[in-house]
């Protein structure tokens, strides 16, 4: 850490920090003291308190709203070795939960590595820097990554929006040997390919992995419908947990390839189909022919990306899920989810609830969802909780 350089808080403006977070937004900083002008995008820093005491290590961007992550309280240089303690760490608790190499590997602030996710699919791993401290970290990451885990191969999928915000450009890597087509992602009884060089995100979604483990019991016999399908994991899981059919659609003609492609690779194809449709359109025709389902699944993308867009998406997910449950037999289950971090648990549950009110009909909630252990909730900091859903029962008036 040569080019580190000291990122002085103003006065009191230490409380945050010290109480778990481990971000200092622009106006925290004294920039009379230290300006952030003088220092590059991802640049390390030592944050000190007004006082002098020293905070940490981590990394700023002098152009963005968050001015600065703390990486390390006791101060460490940001290099390979504290890196390989950190996936050590995170490595242990996956470890714990899981029997088999598949699963989100690291979760950004909660593992304590702000701006970085890694997802393992076996001997491949699936990394994306989302900051310019991270971005700057790469070759550091990529070695301490092939230390603790020797993969095979190693792609940097760097394409998420968030990158734009640190202005950073977009691009796709892959480090060790070339990775040709699908990987193998296994999921329950299943095995799926997931495309961890074209697909969303990093090819696969764990987060819902245990949402779909404890929706098992409850789908025997059962006719399931999975809005927002991506590759299939509900709706085969579904399938394969006991559920008689399921019905996939996505807008992706990609995805619903995918879908079929898993439905015959896991011997499903006779039970699962797909459609490539718009899902308000999809409930929309479904209503007139008088189509029901005894399951509905909803997993959309997040309607509520920024504060201000709250009353909008809000509307959006009421509705979806209202939309949802005109396709419900007389005593069906809805699945209901949002993975925006600005739409809490209680206004998913109230849009369910205005939605069935309208509608003349009865929501009881069964359970809640969250996402799963390998997604962990630093509990000092809210943003870290971004999945939330609810299981619902919804019967005549």
């Amino acid at each position: 850490m040569s080019d580190v350089a000291p990122l002085v808080l103003k006065k009191g403006e230490e409380r945050r920090l010290r109480a778990g977070h481990l971000w200092v937004f622009s106006n925290e900083v004294d920039v009379a003291r230290t300006p952030l002008t003088a220092l590059q995008p991802g640049q390390p820093v030592m944050l000190i308190d007004g006082a002098g005491k020293t905070l940490g290590s981590g990394y700023a961007h002098p152009n963005t709203l968050i001015a600065a992550r703390l990486v390390d309280r006791g101060g460490h240089a940001l290099d390979r070795s504290l890196f390989v303690h950190r996936l050590n760490v995170a490595l242990a608790l996956r470890e714990r939960r899981y029997a088999d190499p598949f699963y989100r590997l690291v979760f950004g602030e909660s593992d304590g590595l702000p701006g970085l996710t890694v997802d393992r699919f076996g001997d491949v791993l699936v990394a994306q820097a989302t900051t310019a401290g991270m971005d700057r970290l790469q070759d550091e990451i990529t070695d301490a990554l092939d230390k603790v885990l020797k993969p095979r191969s190693i792609v940097w999928k760097n394409d998420s929006s968030a990158r734009a915000i640190e202005g950073l450009s977009n691009e796709v890597r892959v480090v060790g040997m070339p990775v040709e087509g699908p990987v193998e992602v296994r999921e329950g009884a299943l095995r799926f390919a997931a495309d961890v060089i074209e697909g969303q995100k990093t090819g696969w979604f764990y987060d819902q992995r245990s949402n779909r483990d404890r929706l098992a019991p409850w789908l025997k016999g059962a006719s399931v419908l999975d809005l927002f399908s991506f590759a299939g994991g509900w709706g085969l899981r579904a399938v394969a947990d006991g559920a008689a059919s399921a019905d996939c659609v996505d807008v992706s003609g990609r995805a619903v390839q995918a879908v079929q492609a898993n439905a015959e690779r896991n011997g499903l194809g006779d039970r699962v189909s797909a459609q490539a449709m718009d899902a308000f359109d999809f409930l929309k025709a479904a209503r007139a022919e008088r189509r029901r389902w005894d399951v509905v699944i909803v997993d959309p993308p997040a309607f509520v990306k920024r504060k201000k867009d709250f009353k909008e998406g809000a509307l959006a997910y009421r509705r979806i899920f209202e939309a949802a449950m005109q396709v419900l037999s007389k005593d069906g289950l809805l699945v209901a989810c949002s993975c925006s971090h600005h739409f809490p648990r209680s206004a998913l549950v109230e849009a369910v609830q205005a939605g069935a009110r309208h509608l003349d009909r009865q929501a009881q909630l069964l359970e809640f969802l969250a996402q799963g252990p390998d997604h962990p909730v630093h509990p000092a900091i809210p943003e870290t909780e971004y999945l939330k859903g609810a299981l619902f029962r919804i019967l005549p008036a």
